[in-house]
């Protein structure tokens, strides 16, 4: 299995480093692993759904 940085994947989903880190942390990208000091995604993987905004919120805007 092929797999990408945190740098990549938030290059890919145009989010921060930070925020792949913590969705990693979070257990909520599948198959992502911890190397040492960084963290490494496979290449399929989606980005998450954001769940700071409710359905309600986005409907607001």
């Amino acid at each position: 299995m092929e797999y990408m940085t945190a740098k990549e994947a938030a290059q890919k989903w145009n989010i921060t480093v930070r925020r792949v880190q913590i969705l990693c942390a979070q257990g909520r990208i599948q198959g992502a692993m911890r190397l040492g000091n960084m963290w490494v995604l496979p290449i399929g993987v989606k980005k998450p759904e954001d769940k700071r905004y409710t359905h309600k919120n986005v409907e607001d805007k």
